[in-house]
């Protein structure tokens, strides 16, 4: 059975009732642990911050993917996962996530050029399916955030839909959308601006993990506007942001 026929035939058992074993026998026990274990993070509502959450006490992860490009319905795939965690204007520098991942294809020119990820490292890389995992697991139920998060959601939505049938429940903030409601006259809102404009030193670009510190950084520069601005909670921050 082919790889289309597979999951139509898993998905038409998921909405049976038969979802874990059809798993277990068409992937293993492993894989359906891994399944069932990202399942479960999504359905997990109850520990997530509400609306009265102080910004200053925050839990979120700030996270980044590298890609082979950027068409995820086109064949593209994630090469990489880096990301922190940050408790307000605190980062915790020694809690941070990167892997590489597996993307069963070859990866352009252009983009190992640009992320210094090659074709044997990624073949040696853990598979989609691991990464997610670990990577859920250490994001739980804390809130997420990306800079341009379109392209981040929209791959990780599907990587998540593929393997696990199941799209993410978690709040995400874009730092675009916010430095575009605390500096709306820039002429560009690229992270290199924005790192440049806020006086945050560059380290490596297009790496997952060192992309996602930086912007860490930017959002504590952005609690600290924020702060000036009466903005206090996370319910002020999506009313400022619903303009948008």
């Amino acid at each position: 059975m082919d790889e289309r026929r597979k999951q139509q035939s898993l998905w038409r058992l998921y909405k049976m009732g038969g979802f874990a074993p059809a798993v277990a026998s068409a992937f293993g026990a492993q894989n359906a642990q891994q399944m069932a274990f990202i399942r479960s993070v999504m359905k997990q509502k109850r520990n997530e911050p509400k609306f009265d959450s102080p910004l200053q006490d925050l839990p979120v992860v700030v996270f980044d993917l590298e890609t082979t490009g950027f068409q995820h319905a086109g064949g593209d795939e994630i090469l990489s996962i880096g990301a922190v965690k940050a408790t307000g204007k605190e980062i915790h520098e020694a809690e941070t996530f990167y892997s590489l991942v597996n993307p069963n294809r070859s990866i352009p020119a252009d983009i190992q050029q640009l992320t210094g990820i090659t074709d044997e490292e990624a073949a040696q890389a853990p598979d989609l399916i691991d990464t997610l995992q670990k990577f859920m697991g250490y994001v739980e139920r804390r809130i997420l955030i990306a800079h341009g998060t379109g392209h981040d959601k929209q791959f990780l939505n599907a990587a998540l839909w593929r393997t696990s049938r199941t799209t993410l429940t978690h709040r995400v903030l874009d730092t675009l959308m916010v430095a575009k409601w605390l500096n709306p006259n820039l002429p560009s809102y690229g992270l290199d601006e924005l790192l440049e404009l806020y006086r945050i030193p560059v380290t490596t670009r297009h790496h997952a993990l060192e992309d996602s510190l930086m912007t860490a950084k930017l959002w504590q520069c952005f609690l600290e506007e924020m702060s000036r601005r009466q903005v206090t909670t996370l319910g002020d921050l999506y009313a400022h942001l619903s303009r948008y």
